[in-house]
């Protein structure tokens, strides 16, 4: 499963912007085509894979990875046909970007459910652990061997070779061994109660994971702590290259240089969750790690042109990842003793879906912004209002509160039970 997590993560890195390059340099789109592609695609991709949830959950898991691995394989190839052909076009783009996005979802939900029935309690922030690392790795050396692979073969190889990293994924979730067990029944709800009989997906059931996550009392603040955290974040580096490519004058290596090699900071910090975890106590790492995280990212108002500049966003990037490192697998593992294994991938599929939609409001919002108040000053309102977020860790909880097996705990709205999930589609 590590080895079919590593393909599909070098695949994706490996093509990282790989559709938006495709869209200027064959396509000849303009910025606000790009933006719609980045942006929408994922939006409505999220908004069709909300059934995966509920679906996914009463089913194997192994298959359904291997068929949505194969689906984002086949989907990908679909460019480079399209372009070997003469037909590409920004529809086919958007589209395949849509149905890649959903299956991403589908896939996170069942490979997170997998997981927790594969690896034994202890091991699971060992194993998140090790996805973590394996994901900055992919991020410090796949954009820029994709770069290389572009010039030399041309635009759409990434996505090659993208398409060949699901397949290979594939092969690694069918090399499992062992036999995956049966999935429980549907229940069936008679007035309020549930049933043991296979019951059909109803439309309330599409809001099974929102609905026990938002009441729980400790998944409840990390819900809505790692939406914004993470909307915010992820707001800021569009904004940060027009200012880094546009006035402050800095070449295209330098700002690729300038995200890439902090990425080593994710490496350290995977590493170092465990140790930590087994020195400090796991709930004070994830707050401490939690509230530090977000300190940093409102130096990036301070860039100028220059080494000094570079430095600066190369300073702020290297710890930003760093805490990030740690508090990923941490908090990746934690969530999943706190779910029960029949609400899994109901569970992940919601939290997914609310953050691939919560990150593309903000951005267009903070796009939006950027026109009315410059770049600069809505880079530092959204590192002002990171800092707010802390308030939303769960502060008021103890760690011992998942000791016990979430399964059982876990079944009912009030459940205080801790199960935590695995980091393979949490990111």
């Amino acid at each position: 499963m590590w080895a079919a997590y590593a393909a599909s993560t070098f695949g994706t890195w490996l093509a990282f912007d790989a559709f938006a390059l495709i869209a200027v340099l064959v396509l000849h789109a303009g910025p606000g085509e790009v933006s719609v592609l980045a942006a929408a695609g994922p939006a409505v991709g999220a908004v069709l894979a909300v059934p995966f949830g509920p679906w996914v959950e009463f089913r194997r898991k192994r298959p359904v990875m291997i068929a949505t691995d194969l689906a984002r394989c086949a989907a990908l190839l679909t460019v480079p046909v399209a372009y070997a052909c003469g037909v590409l076009g920004f529809a086919q783009l958007l589209v395949v970007s849509v149905l890649v996005a959903a299956a991403d979802i589908a896939f996170g939900a069942a490979s997170g459910a997998y997981l927790k029935a594969l690896v034994p309690k202890p091991d699971l922030l060992a194993a998140s652990s090790r996805f973590e690392s394996t994901m900055w790795t992919a991020s410090v050396l796949g954009p820029p061997a994709g770069g290389f692979l572009v010039g030399v073969f041309g635009p759409v190889v990434t996505v090659v070779a993208d398409a060949v990293s699901y397949l290979l994924s594939a092969l690694g979730v069918r090399a499992i061994g062992g036999t995956e067990a049966a999935p429980r029944p549907r229940p069936v709800r008679t007035e309020g109660a549930e049933g043991g009989a296979p019951g059909r997906l109803r439309a309330a059931d599409l809001l099974d994971g929102w609905r026990f996550v938002l009441t729980h009392p400790v998944l409840r603040p990390l819900f809505f702590n790692t939406l914004l955290v993470n909307a915010l974040i992820m707001a800021a580096p569009p904004l940060l290259a027009v200012l880094m490519l546009g006035p402050l004058g800095f070449a295209p290596w330098q700002y690729g240089l300038a995200f890439a090699v902090p990425c080593l900071g994710g490496l350290l910090g995977s590493r170092l969750a465990g140790p930590l975890v087994a020195r400090y106590g796991r709930r004070r790492v994830l707050l401490a790690t939690g509230a530090l995280r977000v300190c940093w990212p409102v130096g990036l108002v301070f860039v100028r042109p220059g080494v000094p500049g570079l430095a600066v966003v190369m300073a702020v990037e290297a710890v930003l990842i760093t805490l990030c490192g740690v508090f990923n697998p941490v908090y990746s593992a934690y969530r999943l003793e706190l779910t029960p294994s029949d609400r899994v991938a109901r569970t992940l599929a919601a939290w997914s879906a609310s953050g691939r939609l919560t990150t593309a409001a903000v951005t267009a919002l903070w796009g939006l912004l950027a026109v009315f108040t410059g770049t600069r000053a809505a880079i530092g309102l959204a590192g002002l209002l990171l800092f707010v977020t802390p308030v939303l860790l769960p502060w008021r909880t103890k760690d011992g509160v998942g000791d016990g097996d979430g399964d059982e705990r876990g079944r009912g709205p009030e459940g205080e039970a801790e199960a935590l999930a695995a980091g393979t589609g949490a990111a």
